[in-house]
């Protein structure tokens, strides 16, 4: 594999690994925790008060997805704006103009993820509302 391109990819290879290993370990505990209390269930054992408090607890923070989903939409629309603004500034020192645009490259990457983060925000709000 030429340099060029095994750089980049180690390091995406990287941040992809840092980024969604505690992700998949954390709900392989909360699948496995479900399935051992189910177990117990189908046992017919009790089931201790806290151990039920605490699970619905983290049920009623999932249940907040639309608050978390427009806060993070939000802080990514103004991370894009950020690099627009970065991309003006940049560009003044560049003759050809080339900064200007290598800066809106992540800008339109992120910009749009935030844009995809508002539409759930708004779509989590309205099925919400139907539902109350």
């Amino acid at each position: 594999m030429d340099a060029d391109i095994f750089i980049p990819f180690t390091f995406f290879a990287f941040l992809a690994a840092v980024i969604l290993v505690p992700i998949l370990a954390k709900e392989r505990t909360k699948r496995s925790a479900h399935s051992l209390i189910s177990l117990a269930i189908s046992r017919g054992q009790e089931l201790d008060p806290s151990t039920i408090a605490r699970m619905t607890d983290e049920m009623l923070e999932n249940g907040n997805r639309a608050r978390r989903s427009l806060g993070n939409g939000i802080i990514l629309l103004s991370l894009a704006a950020g690099f627009i603004g970065a991309g003006y500034v940049v560009g003044h020192f560049d003759n050809d103009g080339d900064a200007f645009y290598g800066m809106m490259v992540p800008a339109v990457l992120v910009g749009s993820v935030g844009l995809a983060f508002l539409l759930l925000a708004v779509v989590d709000y309205a099925t919400k509302r139907r539902a109350a």
